[in-house]
């Protein structure tokens, strides 16, 4: 590997732990007058897109187990969610959105937008297309997802 490259993988000065730890900053500091994280709002947004139960969502934000019943626990504590039985299957939960829940979904929408488009100012849309590609696959080269969905 050639030196140049070297920053890529040391360390706090990894660029690719540098741009998510900058990124997540921003993404809370926009979501601070919504009361909601940036791993509680993206729970949101999925749920409110599809069902879904923990697992699912775990998957999906790149969590484990425990740290998906710590998120949901703060969203229904909050009122923000409602964790159901599965109809024909007593021992599984789907995740609803409450009516706050729902009505605090389309003012998320707005940050994730504006975040990402400061994130990607003055990217084509290839070259977003390309960076997603070029994660993915190093992602895969350290035995994770290769397809994570965003």
């Amino acid at each position: 590997m050639e030196p140049r490259h070297m920053r890529l993988v040391l360390g706090g000065g990894s660029l690719v732990s540098q741009v998510g730890r900058d990124l997540r900053a921003a993404t809370e500091a926009q979501l601070t007058p919504f009361d909601v994280t940036t791993q509680q709002a993206a729970v949101l947004l999925h749920a409110a897109r599809h069902e879904s139960s923990p697992n699912q969502l775990a998957a999906q934000l790149g969590t484990d187990t425990a740290g998906m019943t710590r998120l949901l626990d703060r969203l229904e504590a909050k009122g923000l969610i409602l964790r159901s039985p599965r109809l024909g299957d007593r021992r599984s939960v789907v995740i609803e959105l409450t009516g706050e829940g729902r009505e605090l979904v389309p003012r998320l929408m707005p940050v994730f937008r504006h975040i990402a488009h400061r994130l990607l100012e003055g990217f084509s849309d290839d070259e977003v297309e390309q960076l997603l590609a070029l994660l993915q696959r190093m992602l895969g080269n350290l035995g994770g997802p290769a397809t994570a969905s965003q």
